[in-house]
């Protein structure tokens, strides 16, 4: 687009904005645009590239005026969609949208917009009363009976996003083909003078509604067998009080906040890297008041509490300068330590699936294959689904589930979504029972290890800073297919677009080699980067698990090498 034509469509832009900042902040770049500022043009280009894509669960990005945006044109264009979409697909005006919302910037301008809408639409509005965690929103909708909700944050994005995430009434996130069909109606608004707001009209719920989450959470776990010691930051997110409120209620002591990252704060002043417990450096400050009082374990929750992450002591991780050897758990090692959890409490009979079944377990494609290895031997039912908890809470019956980013559904029941809350209770639950008998996380997983075979896994990133370059890259490897990895002859090659390998066709490859190592290659749903998941699996040959996880890294570390080789730009 010309500059010409840049500058008129911002002009116009500004024209349709009700927001006086926002309107502003582009005044300002058109007139250092205007001026021959080539930095402001660059960026006036950027923000008219494109509308910000409603995809999976809805929309992120940055902060800032024009269509490419997170800002409240785009927010009341989404809004006045979904509220079309659920009156066209329901037959009826009285549609019920419950509207969450996090501590971000504009997160609560954000929720009101879309309330506002609702209502002026004929439909009811329920907001919530605070910002607070998305699994109590997912939480509200089946509980109040709801059509549809809304959750505007950006989970553990950095603090310049924002982002717009829908669910439909069955209390999960979308799905296709009601992505599509919603941005579809999002068209048929192609300004904010488009759509109509209501002045007031919508309902702000109680205190009474986050209590009854906290309660549900609470009911879902047993009394501690012994009582576990907890650290647990919230990383300037909205986790902490309703953490420990849950904790409360289920009988558990309360877990020792992290006293600097306790209280939501949209900078996150003490994180200096996206605030996602995944990242390198993230749980530092944890770690460091882990070390100081000696805790059982350390759990951190992403900024909207829907993530788990967990470290542990581990006494094969001692060194000189850390002598109680803490270490994060990877995510699919939580993920296998409560699946442990969830095959005894399904074989038992104490739980069920979500939909009056026996109960099934599930994991995504780029998840560990360990939990599919422990179901077969205990005789449950198990899935493998799509990446993402959109696929995952879909699953019939499901009585837990779990992705290898972090994200846990241990209380179907409660949320029908990835969980960071209930997820912490089941993990200090199982802490508690293994406590009690004198072991610990570590332990059962090194039983694990020896039951079912190490199951050691990797990934990384290739981000690119032009989008165009992902597709290319996937239609690369899609064209050229390895026929070795690491001097590993290739068994298998799925290319999951095609449907390959009993999936919905997904942007995704898929090499099994000789050796059991898998490999899958994807572009991110929500992140200018393609990721790269590793798995090798190594049987324990008598008790010799120190063994086998060594070759199972040297395994690692040689796919690993190879595949960042097969994937430079």
């Amino acid at each position: 687009m010309s500059l010409e034509n840049l500058l008129a469509s911002a002009r116009s832009w500004i024209a349709d904005d009700p927001d006086a900042a926002t309107r502003a902040e582009l005044e300002a770049v058109v007139a250092r645009a205007e001026g021959g500022d080539d930095v402001a043009a660059a960026d006036l280009a950027d923000r008219f590239a494109a509308f910000l894509e409603f995809g999976t669960a809805g929309l992120r990005g940055a902060l800032g005026a024009g269509p490419n945006r997170m800002n409240r044109v785009v927010v009341l264009r989404a809004a006045a969609g979904l509220t079309r979409y659920l009156q066209d697909s329901l037959a009826r005006r009285d549609v019920t949208v419950v509207i969450g919302f996090d501590a971000r910037h504009n997160s609560d301008v954000f929720a009101a917009d879309t309330a506002a809408v609702v209502t002026a639409a004929g439909g009811r509005a329920l907001v919530l009363p605070r910002p607070l965690p998305t699994p109590v929103l997912a939480f509200a909708i089946r509980h109040l009976g709801a059509d549809a909700g809304v959750m505007v944050t950006a989970s553990h994005n950095p603090p310049q996003d924002n982002g717009y995430k829908v669910y439909l009434g069955d209390g999960s996130q979308i799905v296709p083909p009601s992505d599509v069909e919603i941005a579809a109606a999002i068209d048929t608004f192609p300004t904010a003078a488009s759509v109509a707001r209501a002045e007031d009209g919508w309902e702000t719920l109680t205190d009474e509604l986050a209590a009854d989450y906290v309660a549900a959470c609470g009911a879902s776990v047993g009394a501690p067998a012994a009582e576990p010691l907890i650290v647990h930051t919230a990383l300037h997110g909205v986790g902490s009080a309703t953490l420990l409120e849950a904790f409360e209620a289920a009988g558990y002591a309360r877990p020792r906040p992290v006293a600097s990252q306790e209280q939501p704060d949209p900078e996150f002043p003490t994180v200096a890297f996206p605030p996602n417990p995944e990242e390198p450096g993230a749980i530092d400050a944890a770690l460091d008041l882990a070390r100081e009082t000696s805790p059982d374990l350390v759990i951190a929750s992403d900024p909207d509490a829907d993530r788990c992450a967990v470290a542990v002591p581990d006494p094969k991780a001692a060194t000189d300068a850390d002598p109680q050897g803490w270490r994060m758990l990877r995510g699919d090692e939580v993920g296998a330590l409560l699946g442990h959890r969830a095959l005894g409490l399904i074989t038992t009979g104490a739980a069920t699936g979500a939909d009056g079944g026996p109960g099934v377990v599930a994991n995504s494609i780029v998840s560990s294959r360990l939990l599919g290895a422990m179901a077969r031997a205990a005789g449950v039912p198990h899935e493998e689904t799509l990446t993402g908890f959109k696929w995952i809470a879909r699953v019939r019956d499901i009585a837990y589930g779990y992705e290898e980013a972090l994200g846990y559904c241990t209380a179907p029941a409660v949320a029908r979504d990835k969980d960071g809350i209930s997820a912490a209770l089941a993990v200090a639950e199982l802490a508690a029972g293994l406590k009690a008998d004198g072991r610990t996380l570590v332990d059962l997983l090194d039983d694990l290890a020896r039951e079912h075979g190490v199951h050691a896994s990797d990934s990384f990133s290739i981000r690119v800073s032009d989008l165009a370059l992902m597709p290319a890259l996937m239609g690369r490897l899609r064209e050229q297919p390895a026929t070795q990895i690491g001097n590993v002859v290739v068994a298998a090659f799925h290319d999951l677009a095609k449907g390959d390998g009993g999936l919905p066709p997904t942007d995704g490859l898929r090499y099994l080699l000789a050796d059991g190592t898998r490999v899958i290659v994807r572009p991110s749903g929500t992140e200018p980067k393609v990721k790269v998941y590793l798995e090798a699996i190594v049987h324990v040959d008598g008790d010799d698990l120190a063994g086998a996880r060594t070759q199972a890294a040297e395994r690692l570390a040689a796919t690993r090498a190879a595949m960042e080789a097969l994937t430079a730009l």
